[in-house]
Formats: C-alpha cells, sequence, structure tokens
C-alpha cells in the first residue's frame, strides 16, 4: 500500500511539473500577439501585396534604416517599397523576441537589383506595434559579402 501511494505521488509530481511546462508555453504563444502580426503582414510583402501589407501601417509610421535613411509616414514606406522591391523579396525570419509593444526579429533577405541578380542582407530589426499596427521600424541591415 506504501509502495501505491507512493507511485501515486511521483505520477502526480510528474503531472504538476508537465503542467507548468505546457502553461508556459501556453503563455509565449498567447504572448506573440505582435508578431504574429508581423508573420501575417510579411505574407503579404512575400506575394507581392504591398497594398495588403501597408494596411499594417500606422498612417505616421517612421522607418529607420540605420545609418542609412529615415522614412516618415505610410506614404514614403510605399515609395520605398516601390524603388527598392522590383520583385517581391526572399526572405526568412529566424528569430523573434516579443517585449510588449516591441518584436526584434533577425533574418536574411535577398533583394532583386537591377540587373535581375539578388543581393542578400542579414537583418536585425525592432518593430513597436500600436494598437496592433506597426508604427516604427529601427532596421539595422548588413549586405552579405560573397
Amino acid at each position: 500500500m506504501k509502495k501505491d501511494f507512493t507511485n501515486i505521488l511521483l505520477f502526480m509530481a510528474v503531472l504538476n511539473i508537465y503542467s507548468q511546462n505546457e502553461n508556459v508555453k501556453l503563455k509565449k504563444t498567447m504572448n506573440m500577439k505582435n508578431t504574429s502580426i508581423l508573420v501575417n503582414a510579411n505574407e503579404h510583402v512575400r506575394k507581392g501585396e504591398y497594398e495588403a501589407y501597408l494596411s499594417y501601417l500606422t498612417e505616421d509610421t517612421k522607418w529607420v534604416f540605420v545609418g542609412e535613411r529615415t522614412l516618415l509616414g505610410k506614404e514614403a514606406v510605399r515609395q520605398y517599397i516601390k524603388e527598392f522591391y522590383l520583385a517581391p523579396p526572399v526572405f526568412d525570419m529566424e528569430k523573434a523576441i516579443e517585449e510588449g509593444d516591441f518584436v526584434t526579429a533577425t533574418g536574411n533577405i535577398a533583394l532583386k537589383n537591377v540587373n535581375g541578380e539578388y543581393d542578400h542582407y542579414i537583418y536585425c530589426d525592432i518593430w513597436r506595434f500600436n494598437n496592433g499596427k506597426i508604427a516604427e521600424l529601427k532596421a539595422f541591415v548588413i549586405e552579405k559579402k560573397p
């Protein structure tokens, strides 16, 4: 009888640990709302649906490409897309970390140039969200050298 009781206690302890781990996973998933918004928006970019993508931005969005340029407002982003996205970019987000209104994402992106070839870059983006829309981007982009 003592052995059965010990086994029950052991089983309950294991079940409790498993349950706690599942709750942590669930909380992480539930708290990734802005990351999900970013992933959904980026799907439109992959498909070349730029106007649909732009609907995810606030009107006064601010994009800072560190050391290169700053875009102020949705119209400036629209013009940037027209200039630099000669074809839908090819990219993958390797990691995303969400904290409050911010998502930090790292990955790779390739942009088609005027010669029809792809230039490859590594990025680290810090996105700020406001009421479910992209309000700001601070992008650190480094060209990959062959």
